[in-house]
């Protein structure tokens, strides 16, 4: 009798345990394990494989009803946050096909660069924009060697990707040397401000003279300015 008291108080884990050896047990993945499922996922694995490795490692718990119907309600908003995040990429991607970079580089007569656009450069320029793209979402079969036109696809995730429109156009430093050279203005208005300052000069001279009639005392005051 003591026997069969305490099998019936062991006995729904134990049958429940005998149970599932002779099939499969569903489990609930608390962590990815690999060729297996994703964090979240319900999976069925032999008991040996669950109550040998992965209940005992805390890679899996049972997988009750309450368990089901969470799963399912955590499936719900991820599956809303994905799509959220999917419509994100898709307007992002329809804002980058209207926009264009314009990135300089020093080129010869014949228009090819003496360096080269890589896809770091087209980075900065879209940062300058205001659009995050990192390096690696910019995807170039080889850097961008002569002067022109290109389009460039940026990788933005989920299988989306956007065409932009590159153009490479000769630097400007070349227009910004020419500056110096379109001043001879200034240059030509200085000789008018020290002409003006000898005739002040003369002017005093004259006027001095036929006031003091001495023509000793004028040449003094000259000689003193």
């Amino acid at each position: 009798m003591n026997k069969s008291k305490s099998a019936e108080i062991h006995s729904p884990y134990r049958e429940k345990r005998l149970r599932n050896r002779k099939g499969h047990v569903e489990l609930l993945l608390v962590q990815p394990v690999e060729h297996l499922g994703d964090q979240g996922d319900v999976v069925r694995v032999k008991p040996g494989y669950a109550y040998n490795y992965l209940i005992p490692q805390g890679l899996a718990t049972i997988a009750t009803e309450h368990h089901k119907r969470m799963i399912e309600k955590h499936k719900a908003r991820l599956a809303e946050i994905q799509r959220r995040r999917l419509a994100g990429l898709r307007n992002l991607a329809a804002q980058l096909a209207k926009q264009s970079v314009t990135i300089e580089a020093n080129a010869n007569e014949e228009g090819h660069l003496y360096g080269s656009v890589g896809a770091h450069d087209i980075a900065i320029a879209l940062k300058e924009l205001g659009f995050s793209i990192t390096e690696e979402q910019v995807r170039l079969k080889g850097p961008l060697k002569e002067l022109g036109l290109y389009t460039v696809q940026i990788h933005l995730g989920q299988e989306i990707e956007a065409d932009l429109k590159v153009w490479v156009v000769p630097s400007v430093r070349e227009e910004k040397s020419e500056k110096p050279e379109k001043l001879p203005k200034p240059a030509a208005e200085k000789p008018e401000k020290t002409q003006k300052t000898e005739k002040a000069p003369k002017a005093e001279t004259s006027k001095s003279s036929p006031a003091t009639g001495q023509e000793t005392k004028s040449p003094k005051k000259t000689s003193s300015k």
